[in-house]
């Protein structure tokens, strides 16, 4: 169904203790915002409205391109989506209320409130079940199991605060009635604030038809400081660690692998402990990673080994059956089909071609302190230990490269290539040295 989804993102955040506005704190390598954003749009949405202050440049920057509304004046939910009324084009649709710093809020639950709104409800609130409800609002029902108020934990009754279905303050609303219907909230406190959860009540008594559904608390998890945030991560992580299982990754210390929200796998994966996984990352099927090895926005081909102890930085990019092995580092490099950077390698701005084999201690010396270069390596080609390709170099396929080199020039196809001096060999050297140390 097609809906408006208005994201609540104006709150000052100042329990995050931190400079970066609150909507921008990252759960699992994504923005919080951009959480409910993306559940927004794969539910639905044609219009999407952050509302924000007018103090928070670095969001109003991350948001460049939706329809932002600023709330001047922090008066409370209901007046913050108040200024999101006048970015509305379409009031047919039904009108979603979602919170940046809900990030958990999925599809499914907001499809679910869209088909109350489409049955026939002009108000439909979010709750879930409490077993401690202290300090939530009660979502307090009449006899006929319509909606007819949120009482705040404060001002509830006795009776009240036995309610355990308390509010999870995202609602959906029938687009034509919300202005009409907000614009009779009152100021419910001596800050002269004006509240979402008032619109229930105010609605009730003008006899529209009110209704709640119920979900997961973990669906509805708020994030209003650091330690929430560590807890979110943990759902976060957790969540995705069972899906990647589930889509038949194994995991032999699940609770030692930390993934993101856009980690892609294939099938047959298998990661052992203490792997990392950072940025938007895709590994492909039937490859095994070792231990202690670091994934950051790159993309690993079907069959790869990869570990322990490596590190694949950004626009990395290996084919089918690539072998990087321990305390090899690759940057910006294409490893070309069953290449091997097998022990203790730099590579940085290298193609490699099919086949080629690079050996232990290999360095590309891409940087001079200015700018960078391109090494090549070709199909086939053999890169012996120690060796240093100063960039811009290309060896050509099946060239042969003497250990200990230093390659500062291209070397053709089929070429051998190597530097070193000459080897000295003194007779009865050694036992000349030590005596004389003695």
């Amino acid at each position: 169904m097609s809906f408006t989804a208005i994201i609540l993102a104006a709150g000052k955040g100042s329990r995050m203790k931190s400079s970066l506005s609150k909507p921008l704190h990252k759960v699992a390598g994504s923005e919080m915002i951009s959480w409910v954003i993306d559940a927004a749009r794969s539910a639905g949405a044609e219009t999407i409205i952050p509302v924000i202050s007018d103090c928070t440049p670095d969001l109003a920057s991350f948001l460049s391109g939706y329809s932002i509304a600023i709330q001047k004046n922090q008066n409370g939910t209901a007046d913050a989506v108040m200024a999101a009324l006048p970015h509305i084009k379409n009031r047919t649709q039904p009108i979603l209320v979602l919170y940046a710093d809900t990030p958990f809020i999925n599809k499914d639950i907001m499809c679910e409130l869209l088909d109350n709104i489409k049955s026939g409800s002009d108000i439909c609130v979010l709750g879930f079940k409490a077993e401690n409800p202290s300090g939530y609002g009660r979502l307090v029902t009449s006899s006929t199991g319509s909606l007819d108020a949120i009482i705040e934990d404060s001002e509830a009754s006795t009776s009240q605060k036995m309610i355990t279905n308390v509010n999870a303050g995202i609602m959906a609303f029938n687009g034509s009635i919300i202005e009409e219907t907000i614009q009779k909230i009152t100021p419910s406190n001596s800050k002269q604030e004006y509240f979402l959860t008032d619109i229930v009540s105010v609605g009730s008594k003008n006899n529209l038809s009110v209704d709640y559904i119920l979900t997961d608390k973990e669906h509805v998890i708020g994030i209003n400081n650091l330690e929430q945030l560590a807890i979110a991560e943990s759902v976060a992580q957790n969540n995705l660690r069972r899906k990647a299982i589930l889509s038949g990754v194994t995991m032999i210390a699940p609770e030692t692998v930390f993934l993101q929200k856009d980690t892609i796998f294939g099938q047959g994966v298998i990661i052992e402990p203490n792997v990392v996984i950072v940025g938007s990352v895709s590994i492909a099927s039937n490859c095994q990673i070792k231990s202690f090895c670091y994934f950051e926005k790159c993309s690993i081909g079907e069959g790869n080994i990869i570990g322990p102890f490596a590190r694949i930085r950004p626009d990395t990019v290996t084919r089918q059956n690539v072998k990087i092995g321990n305390f090899v580092e690759v940057k910006k490099s294409t490893l070309g089909e069953g290449a091997k950077v097998n022990h203790l390698s730099y590579i940085g701005d290298t193609q490699i071609g099919d086949n080629a084999n690079i050996g232990a201690g290999t360095i590309t010396c891409n940087y001079d302190g200015y700018r960078k270069y391109e090494t090549k390596i070709g199909n086939g080609a053999f890169i012996g230990s120690n060796t240093a390709l100063v960039a811009p170099v290309t060896i050509g396929d099946n060239a042969i490269i003497g250990a200990g080199s230093t390659i500062t020039q291209d070397v053709p196809n089929a070429g051998l290539s190597l530097s070193r001096s000459e080897q000295t060999i003194i007779p009865s050297g050694a036992e000349k040295v030590r005596n004389k140390r003695k």
